[in-house]
């Protein structure tokens, strides 16, 4: 069985959020989150270089969630939540579950470690810098949704769901209410039964 190893509000919420939209039986183990639990030799077992999430099934052990994602849709999905390989719409489901963690997240982290890690070497003007970048991310996908309700145009996919998270950490260090698109988009998607649910884990 799927066993994810979880901190409420972190990227572990991306392959919780994949096994509640494809109802397969899964368990999760909060993590302690402190620095000191991520840097010993227990946890580094699970993920090498200390960040959660990390997953086992059977003798299988992972980290980096968007890895995660797509195993669990190759090995549990059964065709579900991703096109056909391949076809071009595969090619686009790629591009946006990569631009979730590579281009969206990237400069969100940043600011995490401004605001949170780095102290009195911190700089506000870094910190702007970032959100700007965040808000070209946002710009893209008020561009790209405007016709169409999730990113691979009537059907949900698990590129809704990378994407949804870092959605989740703008709001969270980003906000901007000038994306309406993009905003209802995620208003959207976290009204899903699922998400809530994986959100509440």
């Amino acid at each position: 069985m799927i066993t994810i190893y979880h901190v409420p509000g972190t990227r572990s919420v991306r392959p919780i959020w994949v096994c509640e939209e494809l109802d397969i039986e899964y368990e999760t183990i909060t993590v302690d989150f402190s620095v000191e639990y991520r840097k010993s030799a227990e946890w580094r077992k699970l993920n090498p270089v200390g960040k959660v999430p990390a997953m086992t099934d059977g003798e299988l052990k992972m980290f980096e969630s968007g890895a995660m994602v797509q195993y669990i849709l190759d090995r549990y999905g059964n065709g579900k939540l991703q096109p056909e390989q391949g076809s071009p719409e595969h090619a686009l489901y790629l591009q946006w579950s990569w631009f979730a963690e590579a281009t969206f997240a990237r400069p969100l982290g940043e600011i995490v470690n401004h605001n949170r890690v780095f102290g009195d070497d911190a700089r506000p003007d870094a910190i702007e810098e970032m959100q700007a970048r965040s808000h070209l991310c946002m710009q893209a996908l008020d561009d790209e949704l405007a016709t169409k309700p999730f990113l691979l145009g009537e059907t949900f996919s698990a590129a809704d769901i990378m994407v949804g998270y870092s959605m989740m950490l703008c709001e969270r260090l980003a906000p901007t209410d000038a994306y309406p698109v993009a905003t209802r988009y995620w208003e959207a998607l976290k009204e899903r039964s699922a998400c809530v649910r994986a959100m509440n884990v």
